[in-house]
């Protein structure tokens, strides 16, 4: 997890005023530059007419925020921080950080780029909290088409800074989690109430947003950007389909992993595999995606949920979650499908390939029930590889399904699962093993190579 902390900052409730080291408020005139700007805190009752206006009115406010009016324009305290900063900013160019990927098999570089205004039905957000998936990893290793430079990152929470023409979803102020997964709520797949693959969805290395056009700047050259979210920014250009307000009591460094991780695998087992009460399910891989996986079966009531992994350093944190056993194919010279199958009296009625390999995928499938199995492809496959398999395993009555961000409708269905999380209707604390600085992004994949 990685914290991207504010350029503009709110005071707790009761905790005095932030005063800027400036003895004068800076103009719009002087441009917005994220990594400079002073901490403010939003104590205006009304909304001024400008920017200028805005900044001024701070200054002059000499009490503390337990004086100050609860709402400012019927918005929380804590959220206005932001609306003042979407008036100093609003349809500037901001410079902030980034981490850049220049090409395939290099570190991130911590760069500064430039974010530009947002455009027709786009949004500009202020990422707050990020997670590292293997799929970013993949385009650093070219399993994932991508060009370069590009910024990736695809799982956060954010507040939007401001917003072009036409937007009427979100406002300046609100917390959000970009999509991977938009849903335009036009396109047949949006459509069909069994379909979230949406048209405008970046999964092929397009690099840019709907119009064709990027919105990032670095040393004078154009960054691609990466599955309509890049969040490895401290700040981010989206369109409108690819983003969903969500609660803004959530925790951003919780709530993020809503953004792809744990959605993909507890939908993988609760919407996509429809896992029956007393069934018995196998899990191929205990990363995080994987410990969601074991989650949303347990949710669903399996009562038998076995995890399997090569690293048996990863089966205290799977029984942690839900795993009744955890087994390593390593201890075990027979097949995995015959393992398992002496195991459970050959009773596993789902599987979950939870990794990305094409080995691991028709194992999985060998190993639910020849007849009423299910198994479920969630892990990323690397691009331009064929797979082959005995299409016996099929014909005796298999189902063999894939997977997209556990089969949500994105925009209908991440709101809702914020609102579970507040409700603590599961945990996602378990699935956090680090919080680092952004800067120490290069830190994190280490972390995600050595399986932690």
């Amino acid at each position: 997890m990685l914290d991207l902390p504010s350029a503009i900052s709110t005071a707790a409730l009761g905790a005095g005023i932030q005063h800027p080291a400036e003895d004068k408020p800076p103009t719009s005139e002087q441009g917005w530059d994220a990594s400079t700007a002073p901490p403010l805190a939003c104590l205006i009752p009304t909304g001024p007419a400008t920017a200028e206006e805005a900044v001024i009115a701070y200054w002059q406010v000499e009490s503390s925020l337990e004086t100050v009016v609860g709402q400012c324009d019927n918005q929380p305290l804590p959220k206005m921080g932001h609306t003042l900063d979407s008036l100093l900013s609003k349809g500037k160019v901001i410079k902030c950080k980034a981490a850049v990927l220049w090409g395939m098999n290099q570190p991130f570089s911590i760069e500064e780029i430039e974010v530009a205004p947002p455009k027709a039905k786009e949004v500009r957000v202020k990422i707050l909290a990020t997670g590292i998936c293997r799929t970013d990893d993949h385009v650093i290793k070219g399993a994932m088409v991508s060009k370069f430079p590009v910024i990736v990152g695809h799982e956060a929470v954010g507040v939007v800074e401001s917003v072009g023409e036409g937007v009427t979803t979100v406002r300046p102020g609100d917390q959000i989690i970009p999509l991977f997964l938009p849903q335009c709520r036009e396109c047949n797949a949006c459509r069909n109430p069994e379909g979230n693959l949406c048209i405008w969805s970046d999964l092929t290395g397009r690099g840019v947003l709907a119009d064709g056009t990027t919105r990032f700047t670095c040393k004078g050259k154009p960054v691609q950007h990466f599955m309509n979210t890049s969040t490895f920014s401290e700040y981010t250009v989206l369109d409108e389909s690819s983003v969903a307000k969500i609660d803004g009591a959530a925790p951003p460094e919780r709530a993020c992993l809503i953004g792809c991780g744990f959605s993909t695998g507890y939908g993988a087992a609760v919407k996509t595999a429809k896992v029956s009460p007393g069934s018995t399910c196998a899990v191929f891989g205990l990363g995080g995606v994987g410990l969601s996986v074991i989650m949303g079966c347990k949710a669903a009531g399996a009562s038998r949920i076995i995890g399997i992994d090569i690293n048996k350093d990863k089966f205290q944190k799977a029984l942690a979650v839900g795993a009744t056993e955890c087994i390593s194919p390593k201890d075990s010279t027979k097949p995995i499908s015959e393992v398992l199958s002496d195991m459970t009296g050959n009773t596993v009625q789902y599987t979950f390939e939870v990794i990305g390999r094409l080995e691991t995928m028709v194992d999985a499938l060998s190993s639910c029930h020849m007849n009423y199995g299910t198994s479920v492809v969630v892990g990323a496959p690397p691009s331009a590889k064929m797979l082959s398999y005995d299409p016996m395993l099929l014909f005796t009555g298999r189902t063999w399904k894939g997977c997209v961000f556990g089969g949500w409708k994105s925009r209908d269905d991440v709101p809702k699962l914020v609102t579970e999380l507040l409700e603590k209707k599961f945990d996602l604390d378990q699935l956090v093993t680090h919080t680092l600085p952004f800067k120490n992004i290069n830190e994190g994949f280490e972390l995600l190579y050595s399986g932690q």
